[in-house]
């Protein structure tokens, strides 16, 4: 395998990366998408200044029912803009083309629904929905619906990502024989509250009746990109974990271990930690050829049978062998690529603009959400959970 085919050169890097400078049309007033905020704390409000860097997409209106937060929203927004308390208002303005949905889990699927009744576009973070019921009806909602839905999996938007997937297609690491994930910290994972009737709203991750926990807050991420690089879905799941750490109130566990078993006995083990951050981040893909390490922003490769010079020459292609390898890593897979949010909502923007389906669509969206929820029932029964193919039916 030659450096060459292993490096993606700039110019051909850039030529995958959607930006606005290279080869885009100016954008007129008929070529932008104005797009309302449903949600404007942590993540929704985090989005608002990665919108307002790209051209064609403007925050149009806010909503929050927390009005603290709807206030920070629209201070990041930096101009006058429509403000709402109830999100059923912001669907009314004819002049929102679209909606991000960034609320507590338990509410997507009603405002996503309310949002195609409405005749708006829908890019809606991740996880999809809640619950089978709110799955199967989002994927019925949009299978006679006019309207882009975009499912917010950040990741699968990533150019460093799809480059992966391309070589895995091609055979870079061979036969995959395992995957391994983790998303580790060390902190409680709460937000502070200005008082303790905000507890609930503020903290909802913490309790089941609004939150998937770890699972549908992290490895859900994870879990898309093993559907996709695996283009499968889970045979079962099984898995543990507990309130073990911070006892602190909190309903969902602080800590979770999966096991999701792909055909062909291909296992993937997730593990979410609360009380460790040891190398945070992590989804390592192993073959019989080779070993492919990613984390937020950058991958490896470890090809099997390091000691053997000529087959490092030739992952290198460099004379020496060793002048790209990273101790205890391999060597760096390359790619020009964008900040996953950022991509994400330019995918958007131009997914509405050319009325094309997203990567990261309704389907993908939820099939990740059934195993986030696969493994919610298999940690709070103990037992080991099918595949719910009925539910994409």
């Amino acid at each position: 395998m030659k450096r060459r085919e292993f490096i993606v050169k700039s110019g051909v890097a850039m030529a995958g990366v959607s930006t606005m400078s290279a080869g885009m049309p100016y954008f007129s007033k008929n070529r932008s998408v104005n797009i309302g905020v449903i949600g404007t704390g942590d993540r929704g409000g985090g989005l608002i200044p990665i919108i307002n860097d790209i051209q064609g997409l403007n925050v149009a209106g806010c909503c929050d029912v927390l009005p603290f937060r709807l206030e920070n929203g629209l201070k990041k927004v930096g101009r006058k803009t429509a403000a709402y308390s109830d999100y059923r208002k912001l669907l009314d303005n004819k002049d929102i083309d679209a909606v991000l949905i960034a609320t507590p889990f338990n509410t997507h699927s009603r405002i996503a629904l309310d949002a195609l009744d409405a005749g708006k576009h829908v890019y809606c973070e991740k996880t999809l929905a809640k619950g089978y019921d709110d799955i199967e009806a989002i994927i019925s909602k949009t299978s006679g619906s006019k309207q882009i839905f975009q499912t917010g999996h950040q990741y699968h938007s990533s150019r460093l990502y799809s480059h992966i997937v391309d070589l895995i297609n091609n055979g870079k690491v061979g036969k995959i024989t395992a995957i391994e994930c983790q998303w580790n910290r060390n902190a409680d994972w709460r937000r502070p509250v200005p008082g303790p009737e905000y507890e609930r709203a503020i903290n909802w991750r913490m309790y089941r009746e609004y939150s998937g926990g770890l699972l549908a807050e992290l490895c859900s991420h994870q879990l898309d990109l093993i559907n996709w690089v695996l283009d499968a879905v889970p045979v079962k799941v099984m898995g543990d974990g507990g309130v073990d750490y911070w006892k602190d109130g909190r309903e969902t566990y602080d800590n979770i271990h999966m096991i999701y078993t792909y055909p062909h006995g291909v296992r993937a083990k997730f593990t979410c930690l609360t009380s460790n951050a040891k190398d945070d981040y992590l989804i390592t893909i192993l073959g019989d050829k080779g070993t492919i390490t990613i984390d937020y922003t950058k991958a490896w490769f470890y090809p099997e049978k390091i000691g053997d010079k000529k087959e490092l020459g030739e992952v290198d292609g460099v004379s020496g062998a060793t002048v790209q390898w990273e101790q205890n890593k391999g060597v760096p897979i390359e790619v020009e690529h964008l900040d996953p949010s950022k991509q994400a909502l330019l995918d958007f923007r131009n997914s509405v603009l050319d009325n094309k389906t997203p990567e990261s669509n309704v389907f993908s969206g939820a099939k990740a959400a059934i195993c986030v929820q696969m493994g919610l029932d298999a940690l709070y029964t103990g037992k080991v959970i099918p595949w719910k193919q009925a539910v994409l039916q």
